[in-house]
Parts: structure tokens; C-alpha cells; sequence
């Protein structure tokens, strides 16, 4: 399986799957590319722009409130028009289907009472009264009016003849665009009277997600235009849309029929994707394209709002069902998803899906795959996969850029996916071959030896044999203080689990500041950091550790306390004293070929045990050498002078560990340190009298946290004769 053939058939064999799949485009695939580009629509909407010739009078909650329920008499229709052609609006699209005659007519009601004699006379004039419908279609016809028809699946109702003329280039769009058997219409005299016919349908994704209108439709086998391209065509005074297809002048498609490239309406260039849909660039939703029709007809509107413009006459209300799932909103009226539209035809700032989009992404897919799996034969796993994340990272903001600079919709999804199902197959023996060794390290040695030491050998085998290498630690010994007197009453089963209760936390505090456990005796632990691992702040962190497990057994105690009290037991306070001691240590694998220990060697070990040692005669829980202070300047350390400890002819210098880089950058403790430096300078000199009053000094500003260490010094002191000047 690692042979260099099995690999490039394997890498081979993914990318033509790959292929394969990309060129049937099942619909996860889809989804998670319309994803993606939803999401850049929501980082870059398109700006509304409010000088844009476009306005929604709108039937909105609040007209029908101020002048009755839908449907309208047409004549308040008619009147609407009428003030809008009044105002100057440049065209007036009613982006309704009124198909029924209007039932407030008074043909309508001579109609309805035909059968009662005594208002014959009645029912003769309202009968030769003109209808609504005449009406609307007499201001209809006024203006520059456009009005909206719908395609249908069923039905075989015959369409009107479109009002616009088609210039075609290239192949018949009829085929590529979407097909309708039949037509919902308005009134022929409405339709008759408008100067535009267009169709209203919105064809959302399978999420129900409107991203794009068509601009072309076949109904009954005749090609129109839609309402938003129909408005622009009149609003243009153009006669002719020209559609430039695959395989006409200038439209490069290798042979192939590709579908529709653009729609030219005057100089104005549409691009569309092949079956002749605009991609939308929504704006977020703005109150200032609306207009509330009940104001158009009070007369309560700005004029300076219609003058020039482009209206839509259409209905946000939620009863009238006319709403929209948009990328940018769950609920937008159908009107404004076509005043968008036309918005985005005036402005130029388009969407598209270039031909070529498609066999870019294929030839990068292809390519990018091709060189990953050759790069993971030559640079390993860990390399291939930085090449592969910068070719993602590439081809994820190739995307982004050709989103924002020429509003091209390219597909990094993807690419990215297959690039990725690349890199994890030809990477997948040298993963097993890999982690079966690592299994095997893990299980040989995962039962004797810490953590950490174990992945860092299942990381490097060759790690796996007796000597060291000398590296700076820092180690730390702790001590259960009088543990005999604690131990004393308790069994064997009651030790062990008091020492496991107690040594469970302090053993994860160590592991959390990245410390090892070289060996628990007795009552006593040993740790040590820079190793196996390295840490360029071992001091410090073995320093945070022994503060926790100070904290720790204070938590502790209070348990064991409680549980005292109620079992009616003495408490029994447990003490743990720490020594801390940095230095150059021998650090390996210590031992047998056939039984070995990872540890550390080396004068500061010992140090360090009796470091622990001098707690008890100082008093204070944790004590550090001169070079762990010097390595930790942050934390809080008090001097305790210099001592011989046993084993060593040197004196080391002692300081008392306080606590944290809080505790050292507080105002508390720096005159507390202050005044322990004048303690000892007394001591050193001789002075008995001043490093008396310095000790008294020192006890009233600590209180009782280091009682201990200050009767110690107040110990040291008597019997010494004061006096005065020292030396």
C-alpha cells in the first residue's frame, strides 16, 4: 500500500471520483456552495443607493387599515397610477395579476340583481356604466405602465403577445431557459393597455432561498422577459432586447452549449448565468425604498420621491402572502425582490457565474490534488498538509477577491473538500504505519512510565535507549510534616487511601503546570520541569505549582475537619513542606535495557530535598534556592539568609516563597519586603537592637500568615545582648 504506484492510483482514482461528482453537482454539494456564497453577501451586501430611480408604492398593514380590506376597487388603483403620472414617475409597474373582473363594478352589481324586477331601471344604467377594469385600463394606457403575468407547469391557457422584440446571438435561449406550459394573466384590456408585459415568477433554490430571477422565460413556447427586465425596457424606451447565447459572436464555449452569456438592453450588458437568471446582490432591507400607498392617495407623499422614478406598485402585507426567503432575510416582499433587481440593472453592481467558472474550479481541484499527493511522498505528512492549507487558504481568498472586485461567484468549497479527501487517503498508510508503532510504545511503556514521556517516545522511538543529556530544571521535593503522628492509628487500607486522597490533587496541580512526576516515596513526592519536555519557564511554573498545593491542602483541611466533626473525631491538620531548587541536571532513561526509569541526576536534587527539609526549622511551607528565585522574578519571595544545609560544605542562600505575581505587585507586600530587609541587615550587622524593632515591625504587618518564620528570627535573637551602632 506504500508503494509509489498504489499511491498515484490512489490520488488518481479520488480526483476522477472527485471530478465525476463535481460534474453531477448532487445537492449537499450545491448547498454548501450556495452557503458560501451567502455568506459573502451577508460580509458584502450590496449599499443601497438612494439617488437609484427606484420606489415601492406599497399596500401595506397600514393602508389597508386607512382604506379597506384587499381586493381594492380598481378605480383606487386607477387613482394611484393616475397621482403617479401626476408626480412624473418615469414608469409604473404593477406588480400584480388582476385576472378577475374587478367585483365592486356596477356592471358587477347589475349583474348580481338582474333578477329583481322593481330596480330594473336601476340595473339599466349601472349595466351601461364604464367598469373599473376600463377605468384602470384608461390610466394604464396614460402612462408608462408595465404590467406582470405569471408562468404556470399546468394549464394551456394561450399568453398575450410580449410588447418587446428580441434580437437573439447564438443559440435559441428558448431552450436553456425555464419553461412554462401556460399563464395566469391579467384582464386583456389591462394587458392590452399597458406598454410592458412581464413575468413575476421567482424560481428560489431547493431551500426556498431566492439568489437569483429569471430575465427570460418561455411560456406556451414564446420568450418574455421578466417584470424587473420589462421595466428597464421601457423605462429606456427601447423596443428590442438583444440575448447573447453560446456560440454567438464573441461568447467562447469550446463546442458546447452553454446557455445564455448576457441581456443588453441599450448599452446597459445583463450578465446571466446559462439558463439567463441575475444573480442578486441584495441590499439589506431600508424603509427608504417604500412609499405607503394610503399616502399616494391622501396626498401626503413627497412629489420629488415619484418624479423621474421608477415605481412598483406592490404589497408587504402579511396577510396577502406575497413574501420572500432572501440570503439576507427570511421574509421580504415579492415586490422588493424585483425592485432589487432592477436596483441592481440601474447600478451595474452584478453577480454572475461566469462560463468558465465551473472548469476553473474543476482545473484547480485537479491540479492542486495532483501536486498534493505528489508533495506527500517527498515532504511527509506534515508538510503536505501546510501545502495543503495554503491551497486552500489560496483558493478560498481567490474567491473572496473575485466576490468583491468583479463580482465573479467561484466555488472554494469544493475544491477545498476534494483537495482534503486527497491529502487524508495518500496520507493514510504512513498515518497507520505511524500510529501502530505509536500503539505499540504507548503499550509497552504507557503502564511504568509518566504521561507525558510516554507520547513524547511514541512521537520519537528512537528515543528508546539507556544515557541523557544534561538540561537546567527545576525540582521540587514535598513532605507530609509529622505524618507519623497522622499515620499513627489509622490501617493499612485508611493510610493508603488518606496518602492517595491527598496526593491525587497535588499530582494533577503539578501535571496542569506542565510538571513530571518522577516518584511518589512514602509520604513524599518528587517532580521536576524542563523535562521531558521543554518549558522556558520551568521556575516559574514549579513555583505556581507549590502555591496550588499549598492552596489545595488549605481546601483540604477544611474537608478533613468537617468530616472530623462529624464523625466526633480529633482533627488532624496536615502540613506539607516544599523545597525548590533550579540547576543543571543529567536527565534519561536511568536503569536496565530491560527495565529502565526516566529521571534526573545531579547535586540539585539534593538540594533541593534538603531545601524541603529546612521548612521545618525556618517555619515557612515553601523554600527556594537563589537561582529558582532569580528565574522567577515575578512571584513574591522573601530572603531568609544563608544556611549550610547537611550534606554541603557551601552555605546556599534561602528565600521563602509568598505567593503569586499579584501578591508581589502589591503595596502589602512591598513594604512587608522592606521591612524584612531591614530584619536582616540587623542580623548581619550585629545591630540585636534594631533587628529587634524591625521584628516587631515585621510581625505587625504580616499578622499571623508568617508567624512562624518571624519566632524563628525572634528565637535567633535571645539571649543576644543589644548593641547599639551594631557590627
Amino acid at each position: 500500500m506504500r508503494s509509489p504506484s498504489v499511491h498515484a492510483l490512489l490520488a488518481a482514482a479520488l480526483l476522477f471520483v472527485a471530478v465525476l461528482l463535481r460534474v453531477a453537482d448532487p445537492e449537499p454539494v450545491s448547498r454548501l456552495r450556495l452557503s458560501v456564497f451567502d455568506t459573502y453577501l451577508d460580509l458584502s451586501p450590496r449599499a443601497l443607493d438612494a439617488s437609484l430611480p427606484v420606489r415601492i408604492v406599497d399596500i401595506d398593514d397600514a393602508s389597508l387599515a386607512r382604506i379597506g380590506q384587499w381586493p381594492w376597487p380598481r378605480t383606487r388603483l386607477a387613482e394611484i397610477v393616475d397621482r403617479l403620472k401626476a408626480d412624473g414617475a418615469r414608469t409604473i409597474t404593477l406588480d400584480l395579476i388582476l385576472a378577475e373582473p374587478d367585483r365592486w363594478s356596477a356592471s358587477e352589481f347589475a349583474k348580481l340583481f338582474a333578477t329583481e324586477p322593481d330596480l330594473a331601471p336601476l340595473i339599466d344604467k349601472a349595466a351601461a356604466l364604464p367598469s373599473n377594469d376600463e377605468r384602470l385600463a384608461a390610466a394604464i394606457r396614460s402612462a408608462q405602465s408595465i404590467i406582470g403575468l405569471a408562468g404556470e407547469t399546468a394549464g394551456d391557457d394561450a399568453p398575450p403577445k410580449p410588447h418587446a422584440h428580441f434580437a437573439i446571438a447564438g443559440d435559441d435561449p428558448l431552450q436553456f431557459v425555464p419553461r412554462f406550459r401556460g399563464t395566469v394573466q391579467s384582464l386583456t384590456l389591462l394587458t392590452d393597455a399597458a406598454k410592458g408585459i412581464g413575468a413575476v415568477n421567482w424560481l428560489p433554490e431547493r431551500d426556498q432561498v431566492v439568489r437569483r430571477v429569471p430575465l427570460l422565460l418561455s411560456i406556451a413556447g414564446t420568450l418574455y422577459p421578466s417584470l424587473p427586465l420589462e421595466t428597464l425596457r421601457v423605462a429606456m424606451n427601447e423596443t428590442t432586447l438583444f440575448v447573447r447565447s453560446s456560440g454567438g459572436s464573441g461568447v467562447t464555449a469550446f463546442g458546447q452549449r452553454t446557455g445564455i452569456e448576457h441581456v443588453r438592453v441599450g448599452s446597459t450588458v445583463l450578465p446571466t448565468d446559462g439558463d439567463g437568471e441575475l444573480w442578486l446582490r441584495f441590499t439589506r432591507p431600508d424603509p427608504r425604498r417604500y412609499i405607503s400607498a394610503h399616502r399616494i392617495l391622501d396626498g401626503s407623499h413627497d412629489a420629488m420621491e415619484i418624479a423621474g422614478r421608477d415605481i412598483l406598485i406592490g404589497t408587504s402585507a402579511v396577510g396577502l402572502l406575497d413574501l420572500r426567503a432572501t440570503p439576507l432575510d427570511p421574509a421580504v416582499p415579492g415586490v422588493e425582490v424585483h425592485a432589487q433587481a432592477l436596483e441592481q440593472m440601474l447600478s451595474g453592481e452584478h453577480l454572475s457565474r461566469p462560463p468558465f467558472a465551473t472548469g476553473l474550479e474543476l482545473v484547480y481541484l485537479v491540479a492542486a490534488g495532483a501536486a498534493l499527493a505528489w508533495l506527500i511522498g517527498r515532504l511527509g505528512a506534515a508538510g503536505a498538509a501546510a501545502i495543503g492549507i495554503a491551497a486552500i487558504i489560496v483558493v478560498f481568498a481567490a474567491s473572496w477577491l473575485a466576490y468583491t472586485n468583479a463580482g465573479y461567484l467561484l466555488d472554494p468549497v469544493y475544491p477545498s473538500i476534494a483537495v482534503l479527501l486527497v491529502y487524508l487517503a495518500t496520507s493514510l498508510t504512513g498515518y497507520i504505519a505511524t500510529e501502530r508503532e505509536r500503539a505499540r510504545v504507548r503499550s509497552a511503556f504507557g503502564h511504568y512510565l509518566a504521561e507525558p514521556l510516554v507520547e513524547e517516545l511514541a512521537r520519537s522511538p528512537d528515543k528508546l535507549k539507556l544515557g541523557g543529556e544534561t538540561r537546567e530544571v527545576t525540582v521540587l521535593f514535598a513532605d507530609v510534616r509529622g505524618f507519623t503522628n497522622i499515620a499513627e492509628g489509622l490501617s493499612a487500607e485508611a493510610l493508603i487511601a488518606f496518602l492517595n486522597r491527598l496526593f491525587t490533587p497535588l499530582s494533577d496541580i503539578i501535571l496542569q503546570n506542565r510538571g513530571t512526576i518522577d516518584k511518589f516515596m512514602g509520604d513524599a513526592v518528587m517532580a521536576f520541569w524542563n523535562a521531558p519536555l521543554i518549558d522556558e519557564e520551568h521556575a516559574a511554573n514549579a513555583c505556581r505549582a507549590a502555591l496550588r498545593m499549598q492552596e489545595q491542602l488549605q481546601r483540604l483541611n477544611a474537608l478533613w475537619a468537617a468530616e472530623a466533626a462529624a464523625g466526633g473525631m480529633p482533627e488532624k491538620r496536615v502540613r506539607l513542606g516544599i523545597g525548590l531548587n533550579t540547576g543543571d541536571c543529567c536527565v534519561g532513561n536511568v536503569g536496565s535495557p530491560q527495565r529502565f526509569d526516566y529521571s534526573i541526576l545531579g547535586d540539585v536534587v539534593n538540594v533541593a530535598s534538603r531545601l524541603e527539609e529546612e521548612t521545618k526549622s525556618y517555619g515557612v511551607p515553601i523554600i527556594a534556592g537563589e537561582k529558582t528565585m532569580l528565574s522567577a522574578p515575578a512571584l513574591a519571595f522573601l530572603e531568609l539568609g544563608s544556611a549550610t544545609v547537611r550534606g554541603k560544605e557551601r552555605p546556599e542562600r534561602l528565600f521563602a516563597l509568598i505567593g503569586d505575581e499579584s501578591v508581589a505587585r502589591s503595596e502589602a507586600f512591598a513594604s512587608l519586603s522592606a521591612l524584612h530587609a531591614r530584619l536582616l541587615a540587623a542580623l548581619a550587622t550585629g545591630d540585636i537592637a534594631s533587628a529587634r524593632v524591625a521584628l516587631h515591625e515585621c510581625r505587625e504587618r504580616d499578622g499571623t500568615a508568617l508567624s512562624q518564620l518571624y519566632a524563628h528570627y525572634a528565637h535567633e535573637l535571645e539571649g543576644r545582648p543589644a548593641r547599639a551602632g551594631g557590627g
